[in-house]
């Protein structure tokens, strides 16, 4: 039997680590659609949470010890726990010789992250990051168009993520566990996706602040960026915020392309507008559930031993990007 016949028929058994609500409305229900991976174990600090969730879900086994969990005869890990955890829970999940696929951001500082990409390297495992937006037809589509330079040379990608989270009991508002706000929270995307346009960061500056909501972290971040081989880069992200456009602008210097109803939308209908001089407006409109395309493309990955659309390199660059904006941010304000 061929390598890629038994690739074909083999089927990825899940462990997930981490039982928080993203995992509960989203991963596990889109896992759950794929007939080339199955949901294995469940692993989560709290037993009674872990067992809550595979009751929910028909989850054959659960734990509340990590060593435990990896030994429970699964191929690959998910890591949705909070961000402190991140960098102990890829490291011996590698060790083990589990495929990993890790929220953003991947680790608390970029050193951790640095490290945990030579350690999946060194154990020859697959590591893959949750930039989910990567992974959207629409946006695929809109960076076939960049790499093929229809627009022209790339004057500035612009892109906003905007949303309404008030300070609550989440992890993310406590900055020993998240590292720190939104910029890390929604602005990695967002530094993603413009790597992703536009090629390599060599220069980010910007504001970081507390606008409305007052807590440990920030509530609001926006950067201005330059890249190596074209032009510039803008991006803003909030928290608080209940009624936002949240659009993407490619501008070139022979057009445009704008997306629209696409960043922080689950399921509905988004827009790609494509405007060329001399030519008429093109628009595509796409409904996409962007976790299921996502987790395909991981799954193919991991199968095949293909890389992955997002890798833990992308995930530590995007984290020495978010600190090297934290610490200009901070040096303003002393």
């Amino acid at each position: 039997m061929s390598k890629t016949i038994r690739a074909r028929s083999k089927k990825i058994k899940w462990g997930i680590a981490g039982a928080g609500r993203f995992a509960e409305m989203s991963f596990i229900p889109s896992m759950q659609l794929l007939r080339k991976s199955k949901i294995e174990s469940l692993f989560s600090s709290s037993n009674s949470r872990a067992k809550s969730l595979s009751m929910k879900f028909g989850i054959p086994k659960f734990y509340s010890d990590y060593d435990e969990f990896l030994n429970s005869g699964i191929d690959a890990v998910y890591i949705a726990s909070a961000n402190i955890n991140h960098y102990e829970q890829v490291i011996k999940a590698a060790k083990a010789g589990k495929n990993i696929f890790c929220e953003k951001p991947i680790a608390i500082t970029s050193e951790q992250a640095d490290e945990m990409v030579k350690v999946c390297q060194d154990n020859k495992v697959t590591f893959a990051v949750d930039y989910i937006y990567r992974a959207h037809p629409l946006i695929k589509k809109a960076k076939e168009l960049t790499d093929n330079q229809i627009l022209g040379k790339i004057v500035s990608i612009s892109l906003n993520f905007n949303i309404d989270f008030a300070p609550n009991n989440n992890y993310r508002f406590v900055k020993e566990l998240s590292g720190g706000g939104v910029l890390r929270d929604l602005g990695t995307h967002m530094i993603d996706l413009l790597r992703f346009f536009g090629g390599e960061i060599v220069e980010i500056n910007g504001f970081i602040d507390n606008v409305v909501y007052k807590s440990e972290v920030e509530d609001f971040a926006a950067a201005v960026l330059k890249f190596k081989e074209s032009g510039y880069g803008y991006f803003n992200v909030s928290g608080n915020n209940k009624k936002a456009f949240n659009r993407i602008e490619i501008l070139g210097h022979r057009g445009v392309i704008s997306l629209d109803n696409l960043i922080g939308v689950k399921h509905g209908t988004a827009k790609l507008n494509i405007i060329l001089d001399g030519e008429a407006r093109k628009t595509f409109r796409k409904r996409a559930n962007k976790m299921i395309y996502a987790l395909k493309s991981i799954q193919k990955s991991f199968l095949k031993n293909e890389k992955p659309f997002a890798d833990g390199n992308d995930g530590l660059v995007s984290l020495k990007l978010v600190e090297e904006l934290e610490r200009k941010c901070q040096t303003k304000k002393s």
